[in-house]
């Protein structure tokens, strides 16, 4: 890993595919990351209606998925893809706005986050590299606006039905991902190795059911772990 946390180029090929109504987003980004050592763009869609044909033709490892598409929204299609048999392919949400009222329900549903459309170049690669390497697009403050915005509001009590599955060390961890900290950070703040933090990622994952560290975020907001805009 970079220092930063970024992954560094992969000697692995990414397949990433591009779904969006507009025909210049689609050759544009797929000329960017083609042109990238550690990616090929495999395929491409213009509705949200198209992307389970797409998946099934071309088994990417990344879609970047609008969310505002004129037949099937973006939400619809995260949806249809993560009911598909076998694995699924990690999704990016794309957007025109830093505040998508279909944000928070599409990391709900299944995306590893959210990127701008007018994000930079090199922030869209990074972005494909991070989420191919199995992280979540959770550091941006946007998305943690967003994902206080779009909970339902403060809880008064905790749901303890989910959190008491959890030690009192996997709480304090889940609750430092869901306001954005990178294993390094939560590591530094804990007093831990980096390593044993992975552990209780993956554990909190094996025993709430969640597919990845978005996930956990959505459910440390909606258990009422963590409280919207605190």
């Amino acid at each position: 890993m970079a220092r930063d946390g970024v992954p560094p180029p992969s000697s692995e090929t990414t397949r990433v595919a591009i779904v969006d109504d507009q025909a210049m987003v689609r050759q544009g980004f797929g000329a960017l990351l083609d042109a990238q050592p550690d990616m090929t763009v495999v395929g491409s869609a213009e509705d949200g209606s198209q992307v389970v044909d797409l998946v099934r033709r071309t088994s990417p490892d990344v879609i970047l998925m609008d969310i505002r598409m004129p037949k099937l929204n973006g939400l619809d299609a995260t949806r249809a893809v993560f009911s598909m048999p076998g694995d699924h392919p990690k999704i990016i949400m794309l957007t025109t706005f830093d505040a998508d009222e279909y944000v928070f329900s599409a990391l709900r549903a299944g995306a590893s986050g959210f990127l701008l459309k007018d994000a930079t170049a090199e922030d869209m690669i990074t972005a494909v590299r991070v989420v191919a390497d199995g992280q979540s697009l959770l550091a941006p403050s946007v998305t943690r606006r967003l994902i206080s915005e779009y909970v339902s509001g403060p809880r008064v009590t905790k749901d303890t039905a989910v959190l008491g599955q959890l030690t009192d060390r996997e709480i304090d961890v889940m609750t430092l991902v869901a306001k954005g900290h990178a294993n390094a950070e939560v590591a530094a703040h804990l007093f831990l190795a980096e390593q044993t933090v992975k552990t209780h990622v993956s554990r909190i994952l094996s025993k709430l059911g969640l597919r990845d560290r978005t996930q956990i975020v959505v459910a440390a907001y909606e258990s009422g772990l963590v409280v919207a805009g605190s």
